[in-house]
C-alpha cells in the first residue's frame, strides 16, 4: 500500500463512519422530540442495524491494517493526520475487546431506555426505569472489565468523557468547591433573600419561542446551521458535522427563566460544536474534545455572560417585546432576580452557587453503583437522603428527583463531574480573555464577536486535536485552578446579597 492511497483510504473510512453516526444522530434526534410515543422499538431495530454496521466498519482486519500501516510511517503524516490515526487506533482497540453482539445489544438498550425513562418520569415512577438501569450500570461495568481491567471501573466511565480524569481528581476538586461553596451559601442564607417574582406568570410558548430565537441570535449561532427543537430534557447534538448541529429546549408557561438559560446554555454546546475548522468536518477530529471543555462553553455562555448585568440590560428590550408584562420591572430586578440563591429540587435551574451541590450528589452515587455499594434500586432513598444533607430540602416525587435528568437512560455513566469542571474551567478563561478583550463593553453593545473570535482562536477551531489538558492548559497560559471560579462567586454574590 503506498502511503497516499493509505491517506485517501483513510479519508473516505472516515466519511463513512460520520454518514453512520449522521443517521443515528437523526434517529435519536427524532425519538426525543417529534416521534410517536410507540416508535421506540422500531428505532431501536434501526439503530442496532446501524451501530453493527459501523462496529464492522471500525473494527474490520483492513480498517486495522489501514490505521497500523499509518501509523508505522509518521514521518508521512502531518499533525491532524497523526491525531486521526492515534484517535481512530484507540477506538478500534478498545472497540474489538467488546463483543459485537454486546455492543449491539447495548445500543438497542439505551434506546428503549430513553423511551422507558420518558414514561417514567411522567409517572414519578423510577421502579419502571430501574430494570434499564441496572443493565446500563452492568454493561458498563463488564465493558470497563473488557476495555481497562486495570483501572477502575469508574475510572474508566470518567476517562469517557474526559480524558485522564480519575475519582482522585474529582474527589479534590469537590473537596476543594464544598470548602468555600458551603460557607457562602451559609452567608447568604441569613441575608435578605431577592425577590425573583418577575420570573413568574404566564408566558405562552410561542412568545418563549420567540425570545428563544433572539436569544440564538444574540450570542451569534449561525441560524442557517443551528436548529431549535422542545424535548423533556434540553440537549445539543452535532447530526454528521459541524454544519448541522441541533439544540432543544423545553417551555414552561409559568417562567421565562427557565427555557432562556437552557437555550443560551445548550447554545453555548452548539457554538463549540459548529466552530471547528473546516478541514475537519467528516473527521474525528471534528466536534468538542471532552464534555468538561464543551460544559465551560456551555456554562460560560448561560452563566459567566447570561446571567451578568450587562447582558440582562441587552436582552431586555427583546424581553419585554415577547413578554409585555414584565414593562413594569427594571433590568436591575430582573438580574437579581435570575440570580437569587436558594437549594432547589431541578439541577438545570439551580442558582450557581448551588448547582455543584447537584453535581456532588450524582457523582457520589454513580462511583457507589458502580464499585456495588449501592443497589440501583436503592437510588432513589439515597437520593432523597444526600440532598436533605448537601441541600436542605426534602424530595417530594422521583420526578423532580431521581428521575430529573435523562443522562443514565443514555449510559452516560461518569458525565456529571464534566458539568462542574466546565463550570470552573470556564471562569478562568474568562479571567484570561479579559485581559485582552472588554468582556463588558461587548455585552453591552450586543457585539460578540470579540469574545465569540477568542473563544474560536483558543478552543472552537481545535476541535479534538490537542488532549482537553494540553487545550486547557493552552487557553489558560497556565494550570487550571478551581479558585478562579470560587472567587467568581464570592465576589458576585457578596455585592448581590451585601455580604
Amino acid at each position: 500500500m503506498q502511503i497516499n492511497e493509505a491517506k485517501a483510504a483513510l479519508t473516505a473510512l472516515q466519511a463513512k463512519l460520520s454518514a453512520y453516526n449522521h443517521a443515528m444522530s437523526l434517529l435519536y434526534y427524532d425519538g426525543a422530540t417529534t416521534a410517536p410515543k410507540g416508535t421506540a422499538a422500531n428505532r431501536a431495530q434501526t439503530m442496532s442495524v446501524l451501530s453493527e454496521e459501523s462496529y464492522r466498519l471500525s473494527t474490520s482486519p483492513e480498517t486495522l491494517e489501514l490505521l497500523e500501516f499509518l501509523d508505522a510511517n509518521p514521518d508521512a503524516l502531518d499533525v491532524h493526520e497523526k491525531r486521526i490515526v492515534y484517535l481512530a487506533l484507540k477506538g478500534v482497540r478498545e472497540m474489538k475487546k467488546i463483543p459485537i453482539e454486546e455492543y449491539v445489544a447495548y445500543q438497542q438498550l439505551v434506546v428503549e431506555a430513553e423511551d422507558v425513562w420518558h414514561t417514567a418520569k411522567e409517572k414519578s415512577d423510577f421502579a419502571m426505569f430501574a430494570p434499564y438501569l441496572e443493565k446500563i450500570f452492568d454493561t458498563n461495568r463488564r465493558f470497563a472489565g473488557y476495555c481497562a481491567p486495570e483501572k477502575n471501573p469508574y475510572d474508566y466511565c470518567l476517562d469517557n468523557f474526559e480524558d485522564g480524569l480519575t475519582m482522585a481528581d474529582c474527589d479534590a476538586f469537590f473537596s476543594a468547591l464544598r470548602s468555600r461553596i458551603v460557607p457562602l451559601l451559609q452567608k447568604i442564607a441569613v441575608r435578605p433573600q431577592v425577590d425573583d417574582a418577575c420570573l413568574y406568570g404566564h408566558f405562552d410558548e410561542p412568545a418563549q419561542h420567540k425570545f428563544a430565537l433572539a436569544l440564538m441570535e444574540t450570542i451569534g449561532l449561525d441560524m442557517d446551521h443551528c436548529g431549535l427543537g422542545t424535548t423533556e430534557h434540553p440537549f445539543t447534538t452535532s447530526l454528521g458535522s459541524h454544519h448541522d448541529v441541533r439544540i432543544t429546549t423545553n417551555f414552561k408557561v409559568g417562567t421565562f427563566a427557565s427555557s432562556m438559560y437552557s437555550v443560551i446554555h445548550e447554545g453555548g454546546h452548539a457554538l463549540y460544536d459548529m466552530n471547528s475548522d473546516d478541514s475537519m468536518a467528516y473527521t474525528l477530529l471534528d466536534g468538542g474534545v471532552s464534555m468538561g471543555i464543551h460544559e465551560s462553553q456551555s456554562r460560560f455562555y448561560e452563566n459567566l455572560l447570561g446571567r451578568s448585568r450587562a447582558f440582562v440590560e441587552l436582552v431586555f428590550p427583546r424581553m419585554i417585546d415577547a413578554f409585555p408584562q414584565l414593562a413594569s420591572y427594571t433590568p436591575e430586578q430582573i438580574w437579581r432576580a435570575v440570580n437569587r440563591v436558594e437549594p432547589s429540587l431541578i439541577r438545570t435551574e439551580a442558582d450557581e452557587v448551588t448547582y455543584c451541590l447537584h453535581v456532588m450528589v450524582r457523582y457520589e452515587l454513580e462511583k457507589r453503583v458502580m464499585a456495588g455499594e449501592l443497589a440501583v434500586a436503592d437510588l432513589p432513598a439515597e437520593w432523597n437522603r444526600l440532598y436533605r444533607e448537601y441541600l436542605g430540602i426534602e424530595v417530594p416525587c422521583d420526578r423532580e428527583g431521581i428521575l430529573q435528568d435523562s443522562h443514565w437512560s443514555g449510559g452516560l455513566i461518569g458525565y456529571f463531574p464534566s458539568y462542574a469542571l466546565g463550570s470552573a474551567y470556564g471562569a478562568q478563561l474568562l479571567a484570561k480573555m479579559k485581559e485582552t478583550v472588554d468582556v463588558d463593553a461587548c455585552l453591552r453593545s450586543g457585539d460578540f464577536s470579540p469574545i465569540n473570535a477568542w473563544n474560536r482562536e483558543h478552543i472552537w477551531r481545535h476541535g479534538c486535536l490537542h488532549k482537553p489538558g494540553e487545550l486547557l492548559t493552552s487557553a489558560l497560559g497556565g494550570a487550571f485552578d478551581p479558585a478562579y471560579y470560587t472567587d467568581y462567586l464570592e465576589q458576585k454574590f457578596g455585592e448581590i446579597y451585601g455580604i
